[in-house]
C-alpha cells in the first residue's frame, strides 16, 4: 500500500515537471513574437577614432566595439528572444554612452571614465566575455588596452559638449 502511494506521488511530480517544461517552451516561443531586439542596424560610420596603434584597435575590436561602435557583429543568438533583448539593450546603451564610430560628436563618457571602466574590470561586461574570446583579456592585454586607450584619447579626444543624452 505504501508503494502505491509513492508511485502516485512520482507520477504527480513527473506531470508537474512536464507541464513546467511545456510552459517554459511556450513562453519562449511566444517571446519570439516581440519585435524588439532584432532590428540589427549598423548606422554609417560618421568619423572613427584615430587609434594610437594597430594593437590598441585590435584589442578594442575584440573587447569593446561590438557595443561601442556602429560596426557591431550580430551573432546568431542575437536573433532569439529573450537573449536578443539583452544584446540589443547592451548595444543601444553602449553606443549612447560611447561610440568610437561617431567620434565627431560629444560622447556620454569622458576619457577618464572610459579608461577607469576598463582598468577596474567593468568593461567588457561579464555577460559579454563567455561567448566572445576577444572580450576575455589577460592581465597583460588589459594593461595594453588601458595604456592604448589613454594614448588614443589623449591624441584624439571626442569633441566637448553635451552628449545629447539628456544632459
Amino acid at each position: 500500500m505504501g508503494g502505491a502511494h509513492v508511485g502516485l506521488s512520482m507520477r504527480g511530480v513527473r506531470k508537474w515537471i512536464v507541464l513546467g517544461v511545456a510552459g517554459v517552451v511556450a513562453a519562449l516561443l511566444l517571446a519570439q513574437l516581440v519585435p524588439y531586439g532584432r532590428a540589427h542596424d549598423n548606422p554609417a560610420v560618421s568619423q572613427s577614432v584615430t587609434w594610437d596603434s594597430p594593437r590598441t584597435e585590435q584589442l578594442a575590436r575584440g573587447a569593446c566595439l561590438d557595443c561601442h561602435s556602429n560596426e557591431t557583429v550580430w551573432p546568431w543568438y542575437s536573433n532569439v528572444a529573450p537573449v536578443s533583448w539583452l544584446v540589443q539593450g547592451d548595444v543601444d546603451g553602449g553606443r549612447e554612452r560611447l561610440n568610437f564610430s561617431e567620434w565627431d560628436r560629444p560622447q556620454g563618457a569622458d576619457a577618464a571614465e572610459i579608461v577607469e571602466a576598463v582598468r577596474e574590470g567593468g568593461m567588457p561586461p561579464f555577460q559579454y566575455e563567455p561567448l566572445h574570446s576577444g572580450g576575455r583579456l589577460s592581465s597583460a592585454e588589459l594593461d595594453q588596452l588601458v595604456t592604448g586607450l589613454q594614448r588614443t584619447l589623449t591624441a584624439d579626444p571626442p569633441p566637448a559638449g553635451s552628449s545629447g543624452s539628456g544632459d
